[in-house]
């Protein structure tokens, strides 16, 4: 399907301003670009009052659940409750086809140190977490000599650019597990356990790290806040739409001539950050299906690309707007192949604690390699679906959930190339 180009269309440079600058990452020069501004200002304000800022700002999760930051924020206890509270940072970025995290990592590191500590005040907590992905090697010495840097000019430790107010910082090293990027997961893995998620309730907010109030914010999400802070809730709300506001960092790959990372102000259709923004499919193909947020969300189709890229517009689509992380797929490619290599990832990350999720990503993983070698039958379609509706909301956490997203959309949309490796032992694809 081709569809016309928009040469209005811009990207929004506000988390990706400096992406590529490397004297961005040092501190003095980083003061020179206005850093450490939304903390000065945090500092002046009571965490009642950032709580409100983010809340009227609009800004949500950006790590996959969309979930109102502020609101989040609010669920923490109040000036009574005399435990620790704890800020915990998810740079685990482990979602196949995201990439956005660690690049705020590599060239921010000091916008999201500022977000870390300006949402620290906002719920009361004296130290915070950055749990980053351990195979981010070239990013692991930036962020920590920029945490060094911190730390030594006072934006970190005790009492905070002279205020009475002190908090820590500890960047931990991940070993590698998808696992850890659930929230409850990656709490048990920071206290030295295996990253196995929990059953929820009790929240983070009442039972998180080392059993005290904890609140985990995406990268994304916690870079985002100083300049909220600075510039104000309206200031942010006017990108992006009512229910969606600000901006948001897509990063696209796969059969494109521009896969990268782009910014742009939430609603802007797919099809337009697809075939304008990031060049349409190289040598003139057709496309045959996106994975518009990542591995862990539904197949659309060619037609089903005009949706709004929101919250709700990738809902109302059939998909997820994710991590916003689309993997375009040309015409060339065998989508039961692409989903079997998807079910197989899920399967090797699963933790084994629930038998749905242990023994049906297992299945799942099987039987399309068994279709795709040829050697499948036609009751193996049923059997797909079947192991859909025994794998969905019957786990602890959504791992299990992220192989049928696209699975069934692959079976209800592309049932015809299931058909073809079963009856025929071909390939639909061109």
């Amino acid at each position: 399907m081709a569809f016309p180009h928009r040469h209005d269309l811009e990207t929004t440079t506000l988390l990706s301003r400096h992406m590529g600058e490397e004297e961005a990452r040092h501190l003095d020069t980083w003061l020179e670009r206005g850093g450490y501004e939304g903390l000065r200002k945090a500092l002046t304000m009571e965490p009642e009052e950032i709580v409100q800022v983010v809340k009227d700002s609009g800004l949500r999760g950006r790590g996959g659940a969309g979930f109102p930051t502020g609101m989040k924020w609010s669920f923490m206890p109040g000036a009574d409750d005399d435990r620790p509270h704890y800020l915990c940072c998810n740079a685990d970025e482990s979602e196949p086809g995201a990439f956005k995290d660690r690049e705020v990592l590599r060239w921010s590191p000091h916008l999201l140190i500022e977000g870390c500590m300006i949402a620290a005040r906002a719920i009361r907590a004296r130290h915070a977490y950055i749990y980053i992905r351990g195979e981010f090697f070239p990013v692991l010495p930036i962020l920590n000599r920029a945490v060094s840097d911190a730390y030594r000019e006072g934006y970190l430790g005790e009492g905070i650019m002279g205020s009475g107010w002190s908090c820590d910082l500890t960047v931990h090293v991940g070993a590698g597990a998808y696992i850890a990027g659930e929230e409850t997961g990656l709490m048990a893995s920071l206290e030295g356990r295996r990253a196995e998620p929990r059953v929820k309730p009790p929240f983070p907010a009442q039972v998180g790290i080392f059993g005290q109030p904890t609140t985990v914010n995406n990268v994304e999400t916690l870079a985002a806040v100083p300049m909220i802070l600075t510039n104000g809730a309206e200031w942010y709300r006017q990108w992006g739409t009512e229910k969606s506001p600000g901006t948001k960092l897509w990063c696209c790959s796969g059969h494109l001539n521009r896969p990268g990372n782009y910014e742009m102000a939430l609603g802007v259709p797919l099809k337009d950050i697809l075939f304008d923004v990031c060049g349409g499919i190289p040598e003139g193909r057709a496309v045959r299906a996106v994975i518009p947020g990542g591995s862990s969300t539904a197949y659309l189709t060619p037609d089903e690309l005009d949706c709004e890229t929101t919250y709700e517009g990738l809902k109302e689509a059939g998909s997820s707007l994710g991590t916003a992380s689309p993997i375009v797929m040309d015409e060339s490619t065998c989508l039961l192949r692409a989903t079997r290599r998807i079910a197989q990832f899920y399967a090797h990350e699963s933790c084994g604690q629930c038998v749905q999720c242990r023994e049906g990503t297992e299945w799942v993983t099987e039987i399309l390699t068994r279709i795709e070698h040829g050697d499948g039958r036609m009751e193996d379609i049923d059997t797909l679906y079947d192991l859909c509706e025994q794998l969905t909301g019957r786990t602890i956490c959504v791992l299990a959930d992220s192989v049928v997203f696209p699975l069934k959309s692959s079976l209800d949309k592309f049932r015809d190339e299931y058909e073809a490796h079963i009856l025929r032992d071909t390939c639909t694809a061109t």
